[in-house]
């Protein structure tokens, strides 16, 4: 980035402010310049003058004495005494002009206070509390005297919050709903949201009564990881400059993404596919990339989460991870990617709730609220500038150690600016007041987070609109010049790791007997869609099963008996995480059935939608294919590579220990049109 200001803000914004200091100094220049000028011709004047110390009026006149023929000169006059004049009356001499002069070049110009400085002197303590505090806000339909209204709207005009993360919802109901809390706000709010796959992650529905509907919205890219494995940094910048594009439409100014993690972990029930691999480097240029697309489109990056949570075993939301690397290890492999974001002018960051000792002297506490962490290593060493979201405040690894009111000033003490989704917005408040007031937290520190805060309200412009056009939605969000981006990553991801006796592509007769077989999260009624509606295409007698945790033993019974009766079974999983018990959240049940394919001799593959990592629960399987996401286009993609309409060249940014290194991958070409198969 070649633009970032003393607060670390984006290129956009920065633009803007740098701009308006550029006119700033070019008008003092012109009136210092323009004063010089005046006063060298007062100096000239006088020169000429001889600094006799006439009265400033007296002129020299054609018709004057001195200036008539010599024959009209009247005899000279008799001379009185020159009258005595006051020192405030006298002509200034050569050495006063000359000082003045030199005065008004050096004296400094009298610089305008910004809004947000402004805004900042208004404020009283309360307001100040509230203005670093986001709560969540869902993006449903809430008419006004709902419970669910009612409880934002407390939020904002009687506890002066200074903005919302906003969650699930279609395009228009997010945006509408955004303009009213936005019409109800004394200030302007700073709206975030969780964006790591486009604004589709967020922006989208999905019905179930009785049928899946897909509701449409924005544009849902793959995962992270998709876009490491195209291995093309062109592609990550497209997803970040589509993601910024669409938040900013809806009314989102903070997407929550990039995921920095470095993903090294098999293990990690957490991050997994969310990263863009395990090289730490790659994982820097993708993020960096990103970043750029996010910046230069209006929007402010957030990496995440500092200082890099792929390397733990234990989920944040049910406990506190720790991390027993020495610093050697954490500066080479997990903070580098922050480094670089930083250095190429990254305007935000987001706190992880985990421990890393070696760190914060020792001491096993959330580096969320670690002055060592966000404080001496973020500020000061790696020389952060920008605004510090804390993350989720409700999650246990920081809410089953300290109230809502506590964890708010620990927070704040470490160097956070916001606090995001504390557990309770009021007891938030009161802490930090109270933390105040008893001289435990200056309000100067408070008034450091605050006018960040502003700053980038001010930065985005928000002072002077902050509210969307809705019905320029339809133009910009989920439009086809965005999906097909989110297609085109999609496709170059694909990933095949294994293909005994050359399995794919298949590209059969439309009599064959296909067998598909979706595992999903019960909640994920859009698992398999639009997958198993592309290999229909091709053979119309395809035959589908559904099944999820809560299938037992009669269900895998019958997929057993009728995959004997099919030339062609595929196996697709839509899971991305491990369990807390470190298994891959698949049960032993479905991976025997895969066993049992290969036992009875039935061609089959497994099509990982989510977590690369399942085929070390069935490592004898065919074919093994890697899809990353469930999202729409990645089940599109991965049903056409099988089919053989696309080329496979995905590469894997990520080890499989013990089988896959970083890099493996089996490149098929596209089948001509007329070319058999199964």
């Amino acid at each position: 980035m070649d633009c970032v200001n003393e607060r670390g803000y984006s290129t956009a914004h920065c633009a803007g402010i740098a701009r308006g200091k550029h006119l700033i100094s070019t008008n003092d220049r012109r009136h210092a310049i323009g004063l010089r000028s005046t006063l060298f011709a007062l100096v000239v004047i006088l020169a000429f003058t001889g600094c006799s110390g006439l009265p400033a009026e007296s002129t020299v006149r054609p018709d004057a004495p001195g200036n008539a023929p010599e024959s009209e000169i009247s005899p000279e006059p008799e001379i009185s005494p020159e009258p005595e004049i006051e020192p405030e009356d006298r002509a200034p001499t050569l050495e006063t002009v000359f000082d003045s002069v030199a005065a008004a070049e050096f004296e400094e110009p009298v610089q305008e206070r910004s809004w947000a400085e402004r805004t900042l002197d208004d404020l009283t303590l309360e307001e100040k509390a509230g203005q670093i505090l986001m709560p969540w806000v869902l993006g449903d339909f809430a008419p006004e005297g709902s419970e669910s209204h009612e409880r934002v709207v407390s939020f904002i005009e009687d506890r002066k919050v200074g903005g919302v993360i906003m969650s699930v919802g279609t395009p228009f109901e997010v945006a509408a709903k955004l303009n009213d809390l936005q019409a109800r706000a004394d200030l302007p709010l700073l709206v975030a949201a969780d964006l790591e796959t486009g604004a589709g992650f967020r922006m989208r529905g999905a019905i179930h009564m009785p049928g899946s509907i897909d509701l449409g919205g924005a544009t849902n890219f793959p995962s992270l990881m998709a876009v490491g494995a195209t291995g093309r940094e062109e592609l990550a910048y497209e997803m970040g400059r589509i993601t910024a594009v669409e938040a900013r439409a809806l009314g989102v100014h903070v997407p929550f993404a990039p995921v920095l993690d470095v993903n090294n972990n098999p293990a990690n029930p957490i991050i997994n596919v969310r990263s863009f691999g395990e090289d730490p480097e790659k994982v820097a240029e993708m993020g960096i990339s990103f970043i750029r697309g996010v910046q230069e489109n209006g929007a402010i990056a957030t990496g995440k989460h500092f200082p890099g949570h792929g390397d733990t075993n234990v989920d944040s939301h049910v406990g506190l991870p720790v991390i027993m690397h020495d610093r050697a290890r954490m500066d080479s492999v997990e903070l580098r990617p922050f480094q670089r974001a930083i250095e190429s002018g990254m305007g935000a960051i987001m706190t992880a709730h985990i421990s890393v000792p070696s760190l914060n002297g020792g001491v096993r506490e959330p580096s969320t609220l670690s002055p060592e962490v966000l404080t001496d290593l973020l500020r000061e060493e790696m020389g952060f500038e920008g605004i510090v979201f804390t993350d989720a405040m409700d999650m246990s690894a920081i809410s089953q150690q300290h109230r809502s009111g506590e964890a708010a000033v620990r927070a704040l003490e470490a160097g956070a600016d916001v606090i995001l989704m504390p557990a309770s917005v009021g007891g938030a408040i009161e802490g930090i007041v109270a933390a105040v007031r008893e001289g435990r937290i200056t309000e100067e520190r408070l008034d450091r987070s605050v006018l960040r805060v502003l700053d980038t309200k001010e930065g985005m412009g928000l002072q002077e609109n902050r509210y969307v056009e809705i019905e320029m939605i339809p133009r910009i969000v989920g439009i086809p010049e965005h999906t097909e981006v989110a297609d085109q990553i999609a496709e170059q991801a694909i990933t095949l790791l294994k293909n005994d006796r050359n399995l794919l592509p298949l590209a059969g007769t439309r009599s064959a007997r296909v067998m598909s077989v979706s595992y999903r999260r019960g909640s994920d009624v859009l698992a398999g869609r639009y997958f198993n509606r592309a290999l229909r295409e091709t053979y119309p007698r395809l035959r589908t099963a559904e099944i999820d945790g809560d299938s037992d033993e009669g269900d895998y019974q019958e997929l057993r008996r009728r995959a004997r009766d099919h030339a062609f079974v595929v196996v697709s999983t839509y899971v991305t995480s491990v369990n807390v018990s470190g298994s891959f959240n698949l049960p032993e049940e479905l991976v025997e059935f895969v066993r049992h394919l290969e036992e009875i001799g039935v061609p089959h593959t497994v099509v990982s939608f989510g977590n690369p990592y399942l085929i070390t629960d069935f490592p004898d399987v065919q074919s093994y294919l890697l899809a990353w996401s469930g999202s729409e286009a990645s089940q599109r993609a991965a049903a056409a590579a099988m089919l053989g309409h696309a080329s496979i060249e995905g590469r894997i940014p990520t080890r499989i220990p013990p089988f896959y290194e970083i890099g493996d991958g089996l490149r098929i070409q596209q089948r001509s049109a007329n070319a058999g198969g199964r």
